[in-house]
């Protein structure tokens, strides 16, 4: 079994204004080890395999289009970030990147805690048997049924995100008889170097309550003067994909000093800083990811210098890895249908699948990688577009990359890192069925989340 990764070549605008590619790769039978999850690889046969079992019996047996997710891969991730934060920190993987009983019961054997974001992950988690006190939640704008669930359940933190909530959050303590731990989420006004729509530490957007104008710290005063609620720290959370620690660094001056205001006004030193998730993955050979340890390191230092500048004694830091976990782990394997090239401009593949079961290249432009997995060719290279069979000009799967030209119906092809937010996102647009998400490990797979059936769709349509 081999693999090696190849170069991609640089962006050229005049040669591909929407693409990722100015050159084919010198091999398109060579997968860049970088997108791909780390049990994959080519056999003899020139067919790729993942936990040793091919995909194309793969196919065979549970059908495409499939996540098939390497539980090898998945659990070393895991502990990569155990081991790079250490017993002084706490790691909460966030369950919104992908989620399932399964996943949970991994979490917990990895030593890793868990974030939430609605009732639905909540009652995953639970019913998965991680521990209550191993949980977080968070949300914007959480229903009293959702705050009464996580107090009653006892969680081990909610993440509180407006002024209403944290009363909400107390009033339920109270009547309860608890109290609750809590984190107040505040916006720092950084605006990490990601989409728009996964920028989240600016003020204009949804999340948190803004540093500006005091807001942050009427909101701490309000949660110290209730019973229900006890305040254990700040939260804060910059974006998405983001790529180096820059943004992190501004944000971390800037809730510090907000501890600084915390411990002069009320004197108390708050003992918990979270500093979010948003780390990014490699989806194509451009992009660099660091490493865990080397994330671990640059934080707290950051954050030990800062408290250092300030005075303060070094909180306890909480990170929140979830793409940075699952993203790499997982493929999704197509099988190829209408091919149909277009003359001076690309040639369009289509595969069995599409925006249903990967929306984030329509909802953020996303670019992706892609490989013929089932066979090696020796034709040379087309510039190739994959789209789904859905209604949508905008139903793309990855934008712009080069196949081999002797692409035909029948073919599998795979798209790398697509273990975080393709199933988690996955919808029924056109009754499309959601496809099943498949471990694989040391030679066995097994489905951890089915395949939907037409019974599925029809059991909730009751008119």
């Amino acid at each position: 079994m081999s693999r090696s990764a190849h170069p991609a070549g640089p962006r050229h605008a005049d040669v591909l204004p929407e693409g990722h590619y100015t050159a084919p790769p010198t091999d398109l039978n060579v997968l860049d080890e970088k997108v791909w999850a780390r049990t994959v690889g080519r056999n003899d046969e020139g067919v790729v395999t993942v936990g040793g079992l091919e995909v194309t019996r793969l196919a065979e047996e549970f059908g495409t289009p499939a996540y098939f997710l390497d539980e090898a891969d998945f659990r070393a991730r895991c502990r990569a970030w155990a081991d790079a934060f250490g017993k002084d920190a706490d790691v909460f993987y966030a369950g919104k990147a992908f989620l399932s009983r399964a996943v949970v019961r991994w979490l917990k054997e990895e030593g890793l805690n868990l974030d939430v974001c609605s009732g639905g992950e909540l009652t995953t988690a639970l019913d998965a048997g991680m521990p209550a006190e191993r949980i977080a939640f968070h949300g914007n704008n959480k229903s009293q049924e959702e705050i009464d669930r996580a107090v009653e359940a006892g969680v081990g933190r909610i993440v509180v995100d407006s002024f209403q909530e944290i009363v909400r959050v107390a009033h339920t303590a109270q009547r309860l008889g608890t109290r609750q731990r809590v984190q107040i989420r505040v916006t720092v006004g950084v605006e990490a170097h990601t989409h728009e729509f996964i920028a989240t530490a600016h003020e204009d957007q949804k999340f948190g309550i803004p540093l500006a104008g005091g807001q942050a710290a009427e909101a701490v005063r309000r949660a110290l003067r209730l019973d229900g609620i006890e305040l254990i720290g700040i939260h804060s959370h910059i974006g998405s994909q983001i790529f180096d620690t820059s943004g992190f660094e501004v944000a971390a001056h800037r809730v510090v000093r907000l501890l600084a205001e915390i411990r002069d006004e009320h004197g108390i030193e708050l003992p918990e800083i979270d500093l979010g998730g948003g780390l990014g993955i490699a989806y194509t050979s451009d992009d660099d990811p660091r490493e865990p340890h080397d994330i671990a390191k640059a934080l707290n230092e950051i954050v030990t210098r800062e408290c250092e500048a300030a005075r303060l004694r070094t909180p306890r830091i909480s990170v929140e890895p979830g793409r940075a976990i699952v993203g790499p782990t997982a493929f999704t394997l197509y099988e190829v249908g209408t091919i149909k090239p277009l003359e001076g401009l690309r040639t369009y593949v289509s595969v069995d699948g599409g925006m249903s079961d990967n929306i984030r290249t329509a909802l953020y432009d996303a670019e992706y990688s892609v490989a013929l997995v089932s066979r090696t060719s020796t034709a040379g290279p087309m510039l190739a577009r994959v789209v789904g069979k859905h209604c949508e000009s905008g139903d793309i799967v990855v934008k712009d990359a080069f196949l081999p030209a002797d692409l035909a119906p029948g073919d599998l092809i795979a798209v790398p890192a697509t273990g975080a937010y393709c199933r988690s996102m996955a919808s029924n647009y056109n009754h499309a069925l959601r496809p099943p998400v498949v471990a694989v490990k040391d030679g066995e797979a097994r489905v951890i989340v089915r395949r939907e059936t037409e019974e599925d769709l029809l059991r909730l349509d009751v008119g």
